[in-house]
């Protein structure tokens, strides 16, 4: 085996428990996957995932713009009863079951 070097760099407290629990979930843990993520560099000879800007952003106030646009359209749809919904949800289930369900 090669000589191993021990690496430290600091992260927010939340952004390393998030991943904790995920890497656990997964059934592995922080120092692997980052092992995992150093061979693939290795490999490609670059970053192994994209590490570009968004194409565009939105502002909060365009987003609260549209979700209140979206919420003025919504006005004059009817209210459906539980058992509409629930007829709706089964409608559609029985269609995918039957391979000809619509995607939207």
């Amino acid at each position: 085996m090669s000589e191993q070097v021990l690496m430290q760099f600091r992260v927010e407290k939340s952004l390393k428990q998030g991943v904790s629990e995920i890497c656990e979930a997964l059934g592995t843990d922080i120092p692997t996957v980052f092992r995992m993520c150093m061979k693939q560099i290795m490999l490609e000879k670059g970053i192994p995932f994209p590490t570009k800007l968004p194409s565009s952003t939105v502002t909060r106030t365009e987003a609260l713009e549209a979700f209140e646009s979206l919420r003025r359209q919504a006005e004059d749809i009817p209210e459906m009863s539980l058992d509409e919904i629930n007829n709706e949800i089964s409608a559609y289930r029985a269609e995918r079951r039957s391979g000809s369900g619509r995607l939207k």
